[in-house]
């Protein structure tokens, strides 16, 4: 019997700890916009190392 009273106990514990609905959490939606660069800011290496090798061929000569 102490068993059923307590599990009655318990329930209605329970019942009246979700009987109210809690205010939702909105959390702002955060954009991460990112700069798209030129096209051609991926070849300045390249032709600087091409410039570099160019020179130092023409110089051996």
């Amino acid at each position: 019997m102490k068993k059923v009273a307590l599990a009655a106990a318990i329930s209605l514990a329970a019942s009246a700890a979700f009987a109210g609905s809690p205010e939702p959490v909105v959390e702002p939606v955060v954009e991460i916009i990112e700069d798209a660069g030129s096209s051609s800011q991926g070849i300045w290496l390249p032709l600087l190392v091409l410039v570099l090798v160019g020179a130092a061929v023409a110089a051996s000569d």
